[in-house]
């Protein structure tokens, strides 16, 4: 799925339906136990939403009326609408619309990119999440693997800095209880509370998108006070002059004023991190989805640089640790010539729908994607689904509420009906994932689809024609990790491969380097754009910020039919008061984008000024059939055009139809 964790699993199968989904043991991480979310995984398998078969439209589009059809018959639609389509429009105004999804390097950014190649459509950039810390980490360091999660037992001191791992990272929570008996300082940087006073020493409830300003403030109090490794810095650095003049214009208490915590606070962190040895910084992904997100990413992962906490087990920073093994796609499928066409943000996917751009967007196939429950500005999403004119195929796994707009809807399967291969963006691992069981109805995989559809349109490459085995083999040929070639065998088998830096887990600065062209740490990367450091705020014509961060109930918004069934916005005791509000009121979220009903849930875990809703909730669960992306406003930053979710500001108030209680 996709968790950095990326879990070896034991999964107990009695005449193909599954009775159990345990965590196995031989696997750095996982050590036999997993989430909630996966380990109840089978009832989507048998859930009433699940899709059986390809299926045509006879409702009106979003109602979610279909007919059965062949696989034969839904792929020869498909295909005459787009040759028409291309023929009257030209290729580039079919779009596909996917991201990650539960789908590894066998099903994901292959053949499927090869199609669309050949059929010439508009590129789409993939920014939802991650293009912010992604393109920092390749300017920055050129994705140096990050410090492995067994190894924060040695940290003295860790910080958190944007992410919940209870609900999205689970297999690191023990390290950092174990890291805590030892002694170690550990701190978050969130808006919400996730962890208890005893687990950690000291929680900063930082305002959203101040994590920038936070962060300057720091390395200014360590300039200040020349705590700055010099020798480190002159040695494997450089453009560190833009970064400290930043920093020079942002004093403690500028910093706490604006970010609206205690000076103290920010001071105590900078200090603990200051003095321990080894420290470690874990950096999420919820820090990127605003508009200073990227700018804060980087200034964030310059800390143990300018501190000279790398070269000791335990020691630097740990973001994704995808980079760590290396694929040739170009080995399996050839080199794609992309830079000719168009590019659409994906992240903006209601805007291009709606306007009207050369040529028209005229068909789209979403798959491993629920863009309606995902993407910002919810309302203009449905619109442009809506649109008469638009060709829409969905291939997916239950009806989602895209799934609902489809004109041809076909049936995907699930990760434990499939062959594909995983590397883990955290754990240091390769899975190989089979099959435990034959597709529920009539699904097939994205392998078989995309050949299906590429052969229909005539297209002769030959990854086309290869069987699944076949391109399960070219594509572990591809594959380098450090230390050692993956085993072919143990992995069509269901097994993971280590790597070796040597060692389970990198020393940054010792075993492993950074992967720059001059292999130096680039303090200020280009990918900041012409004000690298700069602050921008918000306006702030609704009081409140909305956040809508991972749950333990979701991974993205896949399980969404089934495993959250109610919406909530969670208020902060204050503001609810200053409302009249109570726990289990029905509410009305709203901005000038929409609104979003609800029930309240007064709590003490997000920050005065803040409201959480869960990220990935799907329509069913909303009074009024709006979530929270429905509140989000489509602007992007300008590090790798990444989503600001963050930046949506809003009012609740009691629902008129309860004001009369």
């Amino acid at each position: 799925m996709d968790c950095p964790d990326a879990c070896a699993l034991e999964v107990e199968v009695e005449n193909d339906r599954v009775q159990s989904i345990r965590g196995r043991q031989d696997h750095p991480n996982t050590a036999g136990f997993i989430c909630s979310k996966v380990a109840n995984f089978g009832r989507r398998l048998e859930h009433p939403d699940r899709l059986l078969y390809p299926m045509r439209r006879v409702g009106e589009k979003g109602e979610g009326r279909f007919a059965r059809i062949s696989w034969q018959e839904a792929i020869d639609e498909i295909v005459e609408r787009f040759s028409s389509i291309g023929d009257e429009w030209g290729g580039e105004s079919i779009v596909p619309f996917h991201y990650g999804g539960s789908n590894g390097l066998l099903t994901d950014g292959l053949i499927d990119s090869l199609f669309f190649e050949r059929l010439g459509a508009s590129n789409l950039e993939l920014t939802v999440c991650a293009a912010p810390t992604t393109e920092v980490a390749k300017g920055m360091y050129g994705k140096i693997p990050g410090v492995a999660f067994e190894d924060f037992v040695h940290a003295r001191c860790i910080i958190v800095w944007g992410a919940n791992p209870k609900a999205s990272n689970i297999h690191l929570v023990p390290y950092l209880r174990q890291a805590k008996r030892r002694g170690a300082f550990i701190a978050t940087v969130d808006p919400r509370r996730n962890f208890s006073p005893e687990e950690i020493d000291l929680h900063l409830p930082i305002r959203p998108g101040t994590d920038l300003v936070v962060a300057l403030a720091m390395i200014g109090q360590w300039r200040r006070r020349e705590l700055l490794d010099r020798d480190f810095l002159a040695a494997e650095a450089v453009e560190l002059d833009p970064l400290l003049e930043a920093a020079a214009e942002w004093s403690l208490e500028k910093a706490a004023a604006v970010s609206d915590v205690e000076v103290e606070s920010i001071e105590r962190l900078a200090q603990a991190y200051a003095d321990a040895s080894p420290a470690v910084i874990r950096c999420g992904w919820g820090l990127e989805r605003n508009r200073n997100g990227g700018q804060a990413v980087a200034a964030i992962l310059a800390m143990p640089a300018l501190l000279g906490k790398f070269g000791v087990r335990g020691g630097g920073y740990a973001l994704s640790n995808s980079g760590a093994a290396r694929f040739a796609r170009e080995q399996v499928i050839g080199d794609l010539d992309t830079g000719g066409r168009r590019s659409f943000n994906m992240s903006q996917l209601g805007r291009w729908l709606n306007d009207a751009t050369k040529p028209p967007v005229k068909a789209i196939l979403v798959y491993n994607a629920n863009p309606v429950a995902t993407v910002p500005d919810q309302n203009a999403v449905l619109r442009g689904l809506g649109r008469a004119d638009l060709f829409t195929v969905v291939f997916e796994q239950v009806m989602t509420d895209t799934a609902r707009f489809a004109d041809v809807l076909l049936p995907a399967v699930t990760f434990l009906e499939g062959r594909d291969l995983r590397a883990g963006y955290g754990s240091y691992v390769l899975g190989g994932i089979q099959p435990v069981m034959p597709p529920a109805g009539e699904a097939r995989s994205n392998l078989r689809v995309f050949a299906d559809l590429a052969q229909a349109m005539g297209f002769e490459d030959s990854p086309f024609a290869c069987s699944e085995e076949d391109l399960f083999e070219q594509v572990v040929a591809a594959i380098e990790l450090p230390g050692r070639q993956p085993d072919s065998d143990r992995l069509a088998r269901g097994y993971n491969e280590r790597y070796d830096f040597p060692g389970d887990g990198p020393v940054q600065f010792e075993s492993v380097a950074p992967g720059t062209v001059d292999s130096k740490i680039h303090l200020t990367p280009a990918v900041l754009g012409s004000m690298p450091y700069e602050f921008q705020t918000v306006a702030d014509r609704f009081p409140l910020t909305l956040i809508s961060p991972a749950s333990g109930r979701l991974i993205s918004s896949t399980m969404g039919e089934y495993n959250l069934e109610h919406l909530e916005v969670e208020i902060h005791p204050t503001d609810a008061a200053a409302r009249n509000l109570a726990s289990g009121d029905p509410v009305r979220v709203f901005n000038d984008l929409g609104e979003v009903h609800c029930v309240a849930r007064i709590s003490q875990r997000p920050r005065p000024g803040v409201v959480s809703m869960p990220k990935g909730a799907w329509r069913r669960a909303a009074l009024n059939g709006a979530t929270s992306t429905a509140l989000c406003p489509d602007h992007v930053n300008v590090v790798g055009g990444g989503a600001c979710f963050n930046d949506a500001r809003v009012e609740v108030e009691l629902l008129a139809s309860a004001a009369g209680r």
